[in-house]
């Protein structure tokens, strides 16, 4: 499904020029489950980023099934992200003047849905999270852990190929981590292909396959490969 090749990534600060990749290869089929660990700096937020259509590499190769995302235009590279990435963040990152329903919406409005289709799929994506009941609550009327559901729910409303998690369950109590991680392994049986980026051990763990980041290169890739 997603190949990398010899990827880099460099950023000049000052004078002096910074390598957050340099040369990750990689490559993994759809419906994987991996977790990408490491300690801060070591390159891993910078995958991700390349991965989602967020940032492009200094030089290497993206595939993504049948497209060439190293090549992709900013108009490309938007579509790209709309049609089949699905986002997670640690800071949920939803309109606070917006109901729960309004915020799944949104990727839909800019998917260009009609106004009809894109509730009821929202009310779907709210349901399927365990939070049809909250449809129509603003998220400071909400606990972390439904807003964390509200955010997963928004990720899966353009039926994405992939979904990325940055720092899931890092503004979350244990209890309702494990929650949001158990909804992630469901979603992920049943076909979706996720990847997280974690400083958590235990979080990591609950992956299929874990791969390491050190100086901006893979240091270790435990687990299935398939």
């Amino acid at each position: 499904m997603i190949e990398v090749r010899d990827l880099k990534k460099t950023y000049q600060m000052g004078d002096e020029t910074v390598a957050a990749l340099a040369g990750v290869s990689l490559s993994f089929p759809r419906g994987s489950y991996l977790a990408i660990t490491g300690p801060s700096g070591s390159g891993k937020s910078t995958l991700m980023n390349i991965l989602g259509g967020l940032d492009r590499p200094t030089s290497g190769s993206y595939q993504f099934e049948d497209e060439d995302v190293s090549h992709l235009d900013d108009d490309g590279l938007a579509h790209f992200r709309n049609q089949r990435i699905g986002f997670v963040f640690q800071s949920f990152q939803l309109l606070p003047r917006y109901s729960a329903l309004q915020n799944v919406e949104l990727p839909m409005v800019y998917a260009g849905i009609e106004v009809k289709e894109r509730r009821e799929r929202a009310a779907e994506m709210l349901a399927k999270v365990g939070l049809a009941d909250r449809r129509n609550h603003r998220p400071t009327q909400m606990s972390g852990g439904q807003q964390q559901r509200v955010a997963i729910a928004r990720s899966l409303a353009n039926n994405p190929d992939l979904l990325l998690a940055d720092e899931p369950t890092g503004a979350l109590d244990s209890s309702t981590g494990k929650d949001v991680m158990a909804l992630f392994e469901q979603l992920n049986s049943e076909g979706l292909t996720v990847i997280l980026v974690t400083h958590d051990a235990n979080v990591a763990a609950r992956a299929r396959r874990r791969v390491g980041f050190r100086d901006g290169l893979i240091v270790s890739d435990e687990g299935s490969k398939s």
